[in-house]
């Protein structure tokens, strides 16, 4: 494969040095490379094809080590690695003394937190974002997390603690409408339904700086017209869970257009206080076989680039559980199957159709 522009990247500063027509070059490498390791070695691809814009665009416009990165459970950071000093050994993924799948501080100061386990990064980015304020630090933290992670209770404990803290954190939420399996969550239902855009947000700044520099009336007139908005807001289109927490939240933006994450980004850079950034991604995005089965290509073995077919495809345990599980509940109107997320992962999808109000997605819930 030909990497004339990934070649060439040692570090985040590089990635800066890039002009933004460049950009999606840079990301059509970084998928290539990507899907031709995982073809060979096996990983995760389909979360890591998802977020190779939003990677971009945080070491473009963030200064990775000194801003932090916290990528939860850590499936979805091999761009991360690529772009962070790591192209040449890549070919090493997930072999003896090669990389690791997932962050390991060992490898790199950029990975600043082992992950692996879901739903932690939001704790972990919220109790570094509280190290920067007291050490007087001016730069900043960030946890991305998914919208099938964020269905955790772990997760709720951690904005609910970090919304009002003051600290510089940012919360992207990378919703792909997927966490291994499809998110059927009440959040996900939630999240499809608000909505603001970078210009609404444009627009009420310059009115609030408007307000400020008027003498004397304008601090009380900043203050009133701040209520008038939020109880129209609040009558027209319902209250936002995320901004009655305490976060400010910019939202959703599309998770595959560099322009309007760099825009976003360099928004929430500036802003001195908790901010919730809701970005929406495509699984496998940049891969049509990982577009239209992502669940299948959220871990693989390996697999033929051309056809999409997996290697030496053979029943697992999982498979066995589910076709028999599926064949005892003919026999047992008793039997009812739970999972947290994972109906493919552990073999329930058939059993999920047969008997759909025997089948109980719980959502991750992990701690």
């Amino acid at each position: 494969m030909q990497e004339p522009l990934l070649q060439n990247i040692q570090s985040p500063a590089d990635v800066k040095r890039l002009s933004r027509e460049q950009l999606p070059q840079l990301c059509q490498e970084l998928r290539q490379l990507m899907i031709e390791t995982t073809a060979k070695n096996g990983g995760h691809l389909a979360s890591n094809l998802g977020v190779v814009e939003l990677t971009v665009a945080l070491h473009r416009i963030f200064d990775s080590p000194q801003d932090t990165i916290v990528w939860d459970v850590g499936h979805q950071c091999y761009a991360h690695k690529i772009l962070t000093g790591r192209r040449e050994r890549f070919s090493t993924l997930r072999r003896k003394d090669g990389l690791s799948g997932f962050p390991k501080p060992q490898e790199s100061v950029h990975d600043s937190f082992v992950t692996g386990h879901s739903s932690t990064s939001v704790s972990a980015a919220s109790g570094m974002a509280r190290a920067k304020t007291l050490k007087k630090d001016p730069h900043t933290t960030i946890a991305v997390i998914g919208d099938g992670a964020f269905t955790s209770g772990l997760a709720y404990e951690a904005i609910n603690n970090a919304a009002r803290s003051g600290d510089r954190l940012i919360v992207i939420l990378n919703d792909n409408k997927m966490s291994i399996s499809k998110n059927e969550s009440s959040l996900a239902r939630y999240l499809s339904n608000i909505r603001s855009t970078p210009n609404y947000f444009k627009m009420k700044d310059s009115v609030q700086a408007a307000c400020l520099k008027l003498p004397l009336v304008g601090k009380p007139l900043e203050r009133g017209l701040y209520k008038l908005k939020s109880l129209a807001k609040t009558v027209l289109y319902g209250s936002n869970f995320f901004e009655d927490l305490g976060f400010r939240y910019l939202g959703p933006v599309d998770g595959h257009d560099l322009n309007q994450l760099c825009s976003v980004l360099s928004r929430a850079k500036t802003l001195d206080r908790p901010i919730f950034l809701h970005v929406e991604t495509q699984k496998g995005k940049g891969y049509s076989y990982a577009e239209e089965n992502p669940g299948e290509f959220h871990g693989t073995s390996g697999f033929d680039i051309e056809t999409g077919k997996g290697k030496a495809p053979s029943a697992s345990f999982s498979d066995e559980f589910g076709k028999y599980l599926t064949e005892f509940a003919a026999e047992n109107d008793k039997i009812c199957a739970i999972t947290a997320a994972m109906a493919s992962g552990t073999g329930l999808d058939k059993f999920a159709k047969e008997y759909p109000s025997r089948f109980i997605d719980t959502g991750i819930a992990e701690g």
